[in-house]
């Protein structure tokens, strides 16, 4: 069974657009170097035409890696069951309880997640930590550095 990738609309809507300058755009520069590159002759001793080629291997990779995850994808969507609780999506402001100092963070899925953004992964020991959890709530989260502990402040969708 293949990865489940849990992404916004908007991460979603990068993904498509980004796919299609891949495979209109990007593509028809690679060609276009290749092409070049085949002009200056012998190919055994062509570093421009290896470098060419080598891109077009990265460029196909993407391809397939962002066609992979725009089939596998599952939007997330506002929860209603429990909206006073911390899911996917949910912004979070919480306090720092060893430094006493406030902190905004994000969770999202794991192709979104971007730590020094205050973006993090629901895959994360920190976000497994926060998600299902209630304003008010000490949560503890095991890291290398020790255990540590938030309070959580506020919730906002």
């Amino acid at each position: 069974m293949a990865k489940e990738y849990k992404l916004s609309a908007e991460r979603l809507e990068e993904l498509k657009q980004e796919l299609t300058y891949l495979k209109t755009v990007r593509e028809k520069e690679v060609a276009a170097q290749i092409k070049e590159a085949r002009s200056f002759g012998d190919l055994s001793e062509n570093s421009e035409y290896d470098e060419a080629k080598n891109e077009q291997g990265k460029l196909y990779s993407r391809i397939a890696e962002v066609e992979n995850i725009l089939q596998n994808c599952v939007v997330i969507e506002a929860h209603t069951e429990d909206p006073d609780a911390v899911r996917l999506g949910s912004r979070i402001r919480v306090l720092d309880l060893e430094f006493n100092e406030e902190e905004l963070y994000q969770v999202v899925g794991s192709q979104e997640a971007d730590p020094m953004n205050g973006r993090i992964s629901e895959d994360s020991p920190f976000g497994r930590a926060l998600l299902g959890r209630a304003a008010g709530e000490e949560v503890h989260v095991e890291a290398p550095a020790g255990v540590l502990r938030y309070q959580i402040l506020e919730i906002q969708k």
